[in-house]
């Protein structure tokens, strides 16, 4: 099946959710919530161009040192122009940026033909300045379909479409005895 190359972005796409967990700095750092915290919504919110909802721990697990209410891990849903942007940001520099970067793996979209990228470093993105940040994050950006197809062959076509740099699928080579 062919998919025409005139694809935009709104067309395709329902929605791009951007996500980061911060339990690990939340149970390790004394100040948190008072100085660490403030600093990665702020970077979030750079790096998103909205202000991210926060995420609270359900319940207490004392083996990981964890408090009911405390901070794990924080989201934003893009759409629209903001959408649209931040796919655009994300081709043109961060993939760039990213250190050994060789596409993504064709094996990062699921049965319903959503990519789901990580970014271990936020300093990729253009907003964040690594000399005056003090914090340092990972981000997990899934990219949401409009239609939902079991086909993941038309999935990756549309990807290709839109920019986005997949990894060719590597060739299985039989034996011949």
């Amino acid at each position: 099946m062919a998919v025409k190359q005139t694809i935009t972005a709104q067309s395709v796409l329902h929605k791009i959710v951007v996500n980061t967990g911060v339990g690990r700095m939340a149970t390790s750092n004394a100040h948190f919530d008072d100085k660490v915290l403030p600093e990665i919504i702020a970077e979030f919110k750079a790096v998103t161009g909205q202000k991210p909802a926060l995420r609270h721990a359900a319940k207490s697990i004392a083996g990981f040192k964890l408090r009911q209410g405390t901070v794990v891990g924080m989201n934003a849903t893009l759409r629209g122009k903001r959408m649209r942007d931040f796919l655009e940001r994300l081709n043109a520099i961060v993939f760039p940026r990213v250190r050994d970067f060789r596409g993504i793996p064709t094996k990062n979209i699921d049965a319903n033909g959503n990519l789901t990228i990580g970014i271990r470093e936020h300093t990729a993105f253009p907003e964040i300045v690594p000399e005056n940040s003090k914090v340092d994050f990972g981000m997990e950006v899934t990219l949401v379909l409009k239609v939902q197809d079991k086909d993941k062959e038309r999935a990756v076509a549309l990807y290709h479409a839109l920019g986005i740099p997949l990894q060719k699928p590597k060739e299985v080579k039989t034996k011949v005895k």
